[in-house]
């Protein structure tokens, strides 16, 4: 068995590799031009600031404040996995954003890696807002594998227009960061393999940029661009044509290191060979957009890490930079 996933560990780490590679090279570029702008203004905070001062008042544009990416229609089936203490499902039916105002709760499943028992002792609050969500109509489930989708009896022949896992981590605990990364991308598989057949069938989402861009599925796609943190071909402007349309997969992450070097988007669209003749190829998908995710948005919502000592979030990892949201589709 170990021995067979052997041709998929040594593709990650291969990707990891290229990948740490690419990013070095764009940290050592970003400084360069930052010495050289310092350079070009004399060296000096005080020249920088007259600059920046001497610009005030005079026609230079401020880009305006960004706006919220709401991500679903009111008549979506919805299927929240991973959701730790529930907060974002309730978000989404009570104090929602104007857009989801008349979203029916029961067309929202919400579900739970741990069993009901393990939730409430990592999440104490979870007990009442659960109870809160299911008399509003929300189905709720424990025990959820979002990589053994196919295996819950419940889920046999449904199908949502939109399946969501907000801050997946595999939970290990592992300290060496490349085998963290390792087991947290072959979790990011296994959902993106789990979930394909339970999306709804339909044309590919249309999307509608301000700015002039290469088509998100455009086979000559620069490498670089399927990078967690180049927006070449997606950017926070990006609107879904809001039609009936293939179901979609939603993955939120902090777009800082290590989680750019899970390299979901790249998993997503050109996924490695499988490890064994048993398990299936995984499906090939296509990168619609990413987007500034906005917790403040979701009123209420309170993000959880997977250890329940760590519900508050008293560690260092992933401080700084932001949330971001990446969406794929099915492709043909």
């Amino acid at each position: 068995m170990a021995k067979s996933k052997k041709p998929l560990k040594a593709a990650l780490q291969s990707q990891q590799s290229r990948l740490k590679i690419k990013q070095k090279a764009a940290q050592a570029a970003q400084t360069a031009e930052l010495m050289s702008k310092k350079h070009a203004g004399g060296g000096k905070g005080k020249s920088s600031h007259t600059a920046s001062a001497a610009t005030k008042g005079k026609g230079k544009e401020v880009a305006p404040p960004r706006r919220p990416t709401i991500p679903f229609r009111p008549t979506d089936n919805i299927l929240l996995l991973g959701e730790g203490n529930f907060s974002f499902a309730r978000a989404l039916i009570r104090d929602a954003p104007a857009e989801l105002e008349h979203l029916p709760p029961k067309n929202v499943t919400a579900t739970a890696y741990d069993t009901e028992e393990e939730c409430y002792e990592k999440y104490p609050e979870a007990a009442e807002i659960v109870r809160d969500l299911r008399a509003a109509g929300v189905e709720v489930f424990f025990g959820i594998d979002a990589t053994q989708l196919g295996k819950v009896a419940v889920f046999k022949g449904k199908k949502w227009d939109r399946v969501v896992w907000n801050f997946p981590h595999a939970g290990k605990g592992i300290t060496d960061q490349d085998r963290n990364i390792l087991s947290n991308q072959l979790l990011i598989l296994g959902f993106l393999r789990s979930a394909a057949g339970f999306l709804v069938n339909g044309p590919v989402p249309e999307i509608f940029s301000p700015r002039k861009r290469k088509r998100p599925d455009d086979e000559d796609e620069a490498e670089e661009d399927e990078d967690m943190g180049d927006n070449t071909n997606v950017d926070d402007d990006d609107i879904v044509k809001p039609v009936a349309c293939r179901g979609t997969i939603l993955i939120t992450l902090r777009n800082v290191v290590p989680y750019t070097q899970w390299d979901v988007p790249r998993l997503a669209k050109n996924p490695p060979p499988p490890t064994t003749g048993s398990t299936p190829p995984n499906p090939q998908y296509i990168i619609l957009r990413s987007f500034f995710f906005n917790r403040s948005t979701w009123k209420g919502y309170e993000h959880r890490m997977t250890k329940g000592e760590r519900a508050h979030g008293t560690g260092k990892t992933g401080e700084g930079g932001e949330d971001r949201t990446w969406e794929f589709c099915l492709k043909d």
